[in-house]
């Protein structure tokens, strides 16, 4: 899929002057809070409840507020160094181990190196990262999941940038799983006798997220499947007791987490409640990390192509580093692992 470059001007500012620019309290009268609130949601977010901080980054997005990124002193770097930047989003989430292990393979292939940067699931960090490496790199793979679609495109004009599990008009990205994959999952357990589904969302900021929920939306109308949605949750294991008690509230047959982590959160809660999975509830995820073939009696799970993905965005940056202005947007399909966490709905939901 090939997109024509945009001007990146903040949406809802196209042609405006500084002076009409959207401005911190504009945002924090959008989403309801004090300015104060706003503040520390860009700056501190982890002092802040996620909800708020979710509310907050959408309203600044959709109002187009373009924030002045810090001015970390760079460090030298030698001229014509055969190396690029690769930042993700949480080296503690294994859901990125496979797509350091393929971006490094592919790159050493090519006789370059990699500098790894660790955004720690914080908008502040990735901003930092995302603002130094721009300005200090020939080139960046980002998996960048708070910044502006805006401020992206900015960077792209400055230096080669690929995209990891997002889409932003006018910019190269690679994602790994694709609508089909999300279809599949809901009519998995639609054959299974499931007719009332709680999908647990991920951050509303997340790209992956959109694409899953409305994949899986269109998916439950047309076989006539309940689909209730839930959330955000952050994509850790440690919400899964949140996520869980939520779902499970609404007495559903199946749950689907946002991610493995997620997922592998919820079922252990449940688990711990005394309730039997799948007997009395299956439960899915996606991605298929490691993790996924332990936990229980192994999830079932949508196995994103994250290796692959790492390669492919590799190639793509390498290819715009050569010289190419060609914008490239792929999707890669993704398969399907069908394990223990799932079976034929309770005959009371069918």
């Amino acid at each position: 899929m090939q997109n024509a470059v945009s001007d990146g001007s903040p949406r809802g500012a196209r042609g405006a002057s500084p002076a009409a620019r959207v401005r911190l309290e504009d945002v924090a009268r959008s989403a309801g809070v004090a300015p104060s609130t706003v503040s520390r949601a860009f700056t501190r977010p982890e002092r802040v409840n996620f909800q708020t901080v979710e509310r907050v980054m959408e309203a600044a997005d959709r109002l187009g507020y373009r924030r002045e990124p810090p001015r970390p002193a760079l460090a030298a770097t030698a001229s014509g160094a055969r190396s690029f930047n690769l930042l993700v989003q949480d080296l503690a989430n294994p859901f990125f181990a496979d797509l350091i292990k393929g971006a490094v393979s592919q790159a050493r292939s090519a006789g370059y190196l990699v500098t790894l940067g660790d955004a720690e699931e914080s908008a502040t960090v990735e901003r930092t990262h995302l603002e130094r490496m721009t300005a200090d790199t020939n080139g960046m793979i980002a998996a960048a999941r708070w910044t502006s679609d805006a401020e992206l495109r900015e960077m792209a004009r400055r230096r080669p940038l690929v995209l990891f599990n997002r889409e932003v008009p006018g910019v190269s990205s690679v994602a790994a799983g694709d609508a089909d994959s999300s279809r599949q999952l809901i009519e998995h357990l639609h054959a299974l006798g499931h007719r009332r589904i709680v999908y647990c969302a991920g951050p509303h900021n997340a790209w992956s997220n959109t694409l899953r929920q409305r994949a899986q939306d269109e998916a439950a109308l047309e076989l006539g499947v309940e689909l209730i949605n839930v959330g955000p949750f952050k994509p850790l294991h440690g919400q899964g007791a949140a996520a869980g008690a939520l779902a499970w509230s609404r007495r559903p047959s199946a749950i689907i987490g946002y991610n493995d982590q997620l997922a592998i959160g919820i079922l252990r809660h449940l688990l711990s409640l005394g309730v039997e999975v799948p007997g009395q509830v299956s439960v899915a995820g996606y991605d298929n990390n490691f993790a996924s073939g332990f936990v229980h009696s192994g999830l079932t799970c949508v196995d994103a192509p994250v290796e692959q993905a790492g390669r492919a965005a590799v190639d793509l940056l390498l290819s715009m580093m050569a010289g190419s202005q060609e914008v490239h947007q792929l999707r890669l399909p993704a398969g399907f692992h069908f394990r223990g966490s799932t079976g034929p709905a309770p005959t009371t939901h069918r």
